[in-house]
């Protein structure tokens, strides 16, 4: 490497919500020689910060504008509307959309699920935030609808959540600029996706060993059994004529000498 070449790194960027941690101390554990860094993005923002070559590679929520852009769908959020602790709807497990019908819903501008009409009654004003939408739950404004991550980080002690059916899921995807599937690239698709250290994609593959030959379980050279011979087949009997077992002398009374 000349001096005038930079080390190699990775940066990763990442959508709040997502937690990359467990992806990130594999890639530490892997490949320590290439620092990772991480930036957070808002949802919105994700895609133009992996065209502008921002980031190498992002956690994104889906869905997006595909241009140049790759994207591997990894999972689906449960969705879950935020309310005070002391709201009715914390009295049952799971809540339908349509049970909200008559509950102002906030609808925050930065908002991750692809509605077509939120339901509920609209707020008068839409929040910039997310996070400024809660406040406003906490402050008996109205309630919530936003993915489980969303709501477990800006978790409040005052506020709880509850699963809701019948609403978009949000869907979260590993995307990266089309153009530049590099090597590392390719290394952390193969970590979030499960690969492990000797998979055929894995950067640090262990070299495979020559195989043995196992040994021969009739023995490498095995003498040839009595009344066998070792370019035919045992015919069972002796070599004399006789027949495989040797017969016994007989022994008689000691002749006199005269």
């Amino acid at each position: 490497m000349t001096g005038s070449q930079e080390p190699p790194s990775f940066r990763l960027a990442y959508v709040p919500g997502v937690t990359p941690s467990k992806w990130v101390r594999i890639w530490n554990e892997r490949l320590p020689d290439v620092p990772l860094t991480l930036t957070t993005v808002s949802a919105a923002e994700a895609p133009d910060v992996l065209r502008s070559r921002g980031a190498d590679a992002g956690f994104v929520r889906l869905p997006i504008d595909r241009t140049d852009l790759s994207a591997i769908p990894l999972y689906t959020e449960t969705t879950v509307v935020v309310v005070p602790k002391d709201h009715p709807v914390t009295a049952v497990e799971e809540v339908a959309a349509e049970d909200l019908a008559d509950e102002i819903l906030l609808h925050p501008l930065d908002d991750t699920l692809d509605w077509e009409r939120p339901p509920g009654l609209p707020a008068i004003e839409r929040p910039a935030t997310t996070e400024d939408a809660i406040e406003l739950v906490a402050a008996g404004v109205g309630l919530l609808i936003v993915p489980q991550s969303l709501a477990r980080l800006h978790h409040r002690k005052d506020l709880t959540y509850r699963p809701v059916t019948g609403t978009p899921e949000s869907r979260v995807a590993l995307s990266w600029p089309e153009e530049e599937t590099t090597d590392l690239v390719e290394e952390f698709i193969g970590i979030v996706r499960g690969r492990t250290v000797n998979s055929s994609r894995g950067r640090t593959r262990t070299p495979e060993q020559p195989k043995q030959k196992r040994p021969d379980k009739r023995g490498a050279q095995r003498k040839p059994a009595a009344g066998k011979s070792t370019g035919g087949k045992s015919t069972g009997k002796n070599p004399r004529g006789g027949s495989g077992t040797p017969k016994t002398a007989k022994h008689g009374k000691p002749r006199r000498r005269p």
